[in-house]
């Protein structure tokens, strides 16, 4: 198995990461998931400065292979008294189905548990649900989000830590 280093986000890994998010979502081979639905997702990759505001007031980290290439981030919103919410889990399409998107997870929640945090949640896709489900996240509750005219299915999960 490829070693992978997981580090805290650096506003530097923001242009790499903007690619990541958006290549990650038009890569997606699902049924729900037509061209509209994903070009609704993620038009074009964010700016760079967008991640960088983003995770300037919030918490992130990557994961890098042995060559140093960002292969996965995740991110958690810390404002909410010790409830974090995952605001976002992407892994490059070349990288998915080996366990990165499970080691980010399990490190949030290390880090999590050292803050005192509560709880984590997280609004998953039809995707994602089956991963945090296997992580001991419990469905809340099922949502239908509008986004440029398309809707979006998405599923509201916790965790007690």
């Amino acid at each position: 198995m490829t070693a992978f280093t997981i580090v805290d986000f650096n506003p530097c890994h923001a242009a790499a990461i903007s690619l990541l998010y958006h290549q990650a979502i038009h890569a997606i081979q699902h049924p729900r998931y037509n061209s509209a639905k994903k070009l609704a997702w993620s038009q074009a990759p964010r700016s760079a400065k967008h991640w960088q505001l983003r995770y300037k007031r919030n918490k992130a980290w990557i994961i890098q292979n042995a060559q140093q290439q960002i292969v996965g981030f995740i991110g958690i919103e810390t404002q909410f008294h010790q409830r974090g919410y995952i605001d976002c889990l992407y892994v490059d399409p070349q990288f998915q189905q080996q366990g990165i998107a499970s080691l980010l997870i399990e490190h949030l929640q290390c880090w999590a548990k050292s803050q005192h945090f509560h709880q984590l949640s997280v609004d998953a896709s039809y995707l994602s649900k089956p991963l945090f489900e296997r992580h001991k996240f419990t469905l809340i509750k099922s949502n239908l989000r509008v986004k440029n005219n398309q809707t979006l299915a998405a599923f509201y999960l916790e965790k007690v830590l």
